[in-house]
């Protein structure tokens, strides 16, 4: 599987932690897994536990650059996509390009958010990769 569709598989996850952050992380990956029938990743597994793992230091990093926002008022499809990007630019930007990660971000913004949501998502990341001296 190439590495978009296990950012996608990775977004899909997250989605569902969002609404059962209560239950098992390792339980809701295997879950995933079968629901989703693929197999377990090295690639798909570091996103998916290391965004679960550092989420309130990535939604810190999200609010700080989205002027105006709360994460609370951000929808779950838009927070998702962002932890993911912010994740892989502040951890994986050794071996993904921080531009890489922001255009995946876009991408799924457009498959699974509204219409405006690629544009707020790409202003919050480029805001975020400049926070993080990647520009």
């Amino acid at each position: 599987m190439d590495r978009r569709s296990l950012r996608e598989n990775a977004f899909k996850m997250l989605f569902e932690f969002e609404f059962r952050k209560e239950d098992d992380r390792d339980t809701l990956y295997s879950d995933a897994l079968e629901m989703l029938g693929i197999d377990d990743d090295s690639f798909l597994n570091k996103l998916y536990f290391g965004v679960t793992e550092n989420c309130a230091e990535i939604d810190e990093i999200i609010s700080r650059n989205a002027k105006g926002w709360k994460t609370s008022r951000m929808s779950v499809t838009s927070l998702c996509i962002m932890r993911l990007c912010v994740y892989e630019m502040k951890y994986c930007n050794d071996e993904i390009p921080f531009a890489v990660s922001i255009n995946e971000a876009v991408e799924l913004a457009k498959k699974y958010d509204e219409d405006s949501a690629p544009k707020f998502i790409n202003g919050i990341l480029n805001g975020v990769a400049v926070d993080l001296g990647l520009k």
